[in-house]
């Protein structure tokens, strides 16, 4: 076996190579699109189930909501006026 018969031996193996590694890349960046997709659902339903239970929450008791509303808001200004 001559040098060029060696240099086309690695070179196909190289390719084969790099085929394998593009096909394990396509395939774990497809799979973890379908997670970040399932996961994006999750936290849409979430936050819709979160809102409608604040809804319903401010709606049935509204003097402390805004007591809430009013202690988190002077809280805050006090935290931010503090730097």
């Amino acid at each position: 076996m001559d040098i060029k018969d060696k240099a086309e031996d690695f070179r196909d193996k190289a390719g084969d190579f790099a085929d394998e590694a593009g096909d394990k890349i396509a395939k774990a960046s497809s799979k973890a699109g379908n997670y970040l997709g399932e996961k994006g659902g999750q936290l849409r339903d979430a936050e819709q189930r979160v809102m409608g239970e604040t809804c319903s929450y401010i709606s049935e008791n509204p003097v402390s909501s805004i007591a809430i509303a009013a202690t988190a808001g002077y809280l805050l200004s006090r935290m931010l006026s503090a730097r």
